[in-house]
């Protein structure tokens, strides 16, 4: 079978600078990256993926399939960057570059950050090079976020929450610096 398609060959590098080009509309990217940074105490978490539009369609359990490993976003692999160690749901991830996994359930979904951050988004790397799987997180169900979403609605002192959201499905993760 044939190998996916390098990154390079997929998406522009992340410090590209385009911004002086005129795109054309139909090159403009379907789904556009997006790039979050948040300091919690002493900590840089930065969180940069590509942003789906529903559009109509169905995701839980349908675009979105349950019971597989799913990068939330096309393209490159959604992937997050911390300076310092943290607790992810009181877990342990050492600071370092990580690619994040989803497998969504209806009851509770799975979040893994992988070592192989720099990558293309199909297929799943594997189970060799998880430095953190988070099980049993309750989804939340939520007003609808047409394109998807990372952000941190909550940073108190050293705690706060990172959440993933599309549609109407809301995935919750306490972070926390020591």
């Amino acid at each position: 079978s044939e190998s996916p398609p390098s990154v390079s060959d997929t998406a522009p590098a992340p410090t590209a600078d385009n911004t002086n080009v005129i795109m054309k509309p139909e090159e403009v990217p379907k789904s556009q990256r997006a790039s979050l940074t948040q300091r919690i105490a002493n900590t840089d978490i930065t969180v940069t993926y590509s942003r789906p539009v529903a559009r109509g369609r169905e995701l839980s359990g349908a675009l979105v399939p349950y019971d597989k490993p799913w990068t939330p976003g096309p393209d490159r692999a959604t992937w997050i960057k911390v300076t310092r160690d943290v607790t992810v749901n009181r877990a342990s991830l050492p600071a370092g570059s990580y690619s994040l996994w989803a497998i969504p359930r209806a009851d509770a979904w799975t979040m893994i950050f992988h070592k192989d951050w720099n990558r293309f988004h199909l297929p799943y790397p594997g189970d060799e090079g998880v430095a953190l799987r988070v099980d049993d997180i309750k989804p939340e169900r939520g007003q609808h976020m047409e394109t998807l979403a990372w952000y941190f609605p909550i940073v108190e002192g050293k705690d706060a929450v990172l959440r993933l959201h599309w549609g109407v499905t809301i995935v919750p993760l306490a972070v926390s610096v020591p």
